[in-house]
């Protein structure tokens, strides 16, 4: 019987003693996690507080700084952002890279997805005969949404075709936007009816390609053109006079870099038909002349003057003008070189220089 309350009392006090040491093990970890607990709001404090003054820090690209005086409290940080500035919402989402760029030379301003025609997965690798015939079937129910309506459809080959015959004459990207936006104009202001696309597709090139000044001939442009030249000079006039583009006659001088690059003439000679352009239109020879057959006569009369082999016949070819015509202008401007210096002749290029 003793015995029995011996063992009971020491189980007793056994559990009363592991009580007692959890409770000291519990107050311990409790105050271990307080104490981390104020090490951390400690460390937040600091990193959002200025060591100097106590008011709030802002980040400023890879840097910490004070708000209120300025101080650095870090730097070297990864600067997680982009590389560029912006100043206002237009010129950040004009930046923005999220996505391709919004275009007028897509009808859709390019804001469409594009099934691509390679026929390859992503790893490069080429697909089976039936993913081909379905991603087949998926580009042209693509082709068939993109546009929804008819108008849409007319953009859409209109713009095509600014496109090639831009890609065909080697003009730059803003020309091809500049040629988009008019035709989008004409299309908005009903004036297709009873006028064919491909006109007032290459009315509308014709005219960006002036308004950027980097013109190109009638000729040229109707050699890449699917219509003849009088049906588009006279879309040209119809756009320039419903939109009322005020476009400015082309300048003889614009054609001279083209002609001396094809030409391969010094820029000794390129100076020079600049120089007797700009004092054939203060003697008025320019005008009611073509200013291709100027810039051409130009060209050809400065080759003269500086001794360099070039003769109208490889002009002519050029600048497509007739060699009647550059003879014609060539007089003219010698004419004019004249009036500015008594007594010039061929062999005075010291004088006009």
């Amino acid at each position: 019987m003793s015995q029995t309350r011996f063992s009971a009392h020491r189980r007793t006090t056994d559990t009363n003693r592991e009580t007692t040491d959890d409770r000291r093990s519990g107050t311990r970890s409790g105050a271990a996690e307080s104490t981390t607990e104020d090490e951390q709001a400690h460390e937040h404090e600091s990193t959002t507080t200025c060591p100097e003054c106590g008011s709030t820090l802002r980040n400023e690209g890879a840097e910490t700084v004070c708000s209120s005086c300025g101080l650095v409290v870090d730097a070297d940080e990864i600067d997680r952002g982009p590389e560029w500035r912006a100043f206002d919402a237009s010129e950040k989402d004009s930046k923005s890279r999220v996505g391709a760029p919004t275009t007028k030379m897509m009808h859709d301003d390019g804001l469409s997805t594009n099934i691509g025609w390679q026929d390859k997965d992503a790893y490069g690798n080429s697909l089976s005969s039936s993913q081909r015939q379905k991603m087949q079937r998926l580009r042209t129910w693509n082709e068939r949404f993109r546009t929804r309506d008819s108008k849409e459809r007319n953009l859409k080959q209109a713009l095509g075709e600014i496109d090639r015959m831009a890609s065909a004459l080697g003009l730059p990207e803003n020309v091809r936007e500049t040629a988009s936006v008019i035709y989008r104009q004409a299309l908005d202001n009903d004036m297709l009816p009873g006028r064919s696309i491909e006109g007032i597709a290459t009315a509308s090139l014709q005219a960006a390609a002036r308004m950027e000044q980097v013109p190109r001939s009638i000729d040229e442009i109707a050699a890449v053109s699917r219509v003849d030249a009088e049906e588009f000079k006279r879309a040209y006039r119809y756009i320039n006079r419903e939109l009322k583009l005020e476009i400015q006659p082309a300048d003889p001088v614009e054609y001279l870099p083209r002609f001396a690059s094809d030409l391969e003439v010094p820029d000794e000679t390129e100076q020079f038909a600049r120089q007797l352009l700009e004092q054939g239109k203060r003697q008025n020879v320019h005008s009611g002349k073509s200013p291709v057959g100027l810039a051409a006569a130009a060209i050809y009369a400065a080759g003269k003057l500086t001794n360099v082999d070039l003769t109208q016949s490889e002009v002519s070819d050029v600048t497509g003008m007739s060699e009647v015509t550059i003879r014609n202008r060539y007089q003219e401007l010698l004419e004019a070189e004249e009036a500015r210096f008594p007594g010039f002749s061929e062999g005075d290029a010291d004088a006009v220089a």
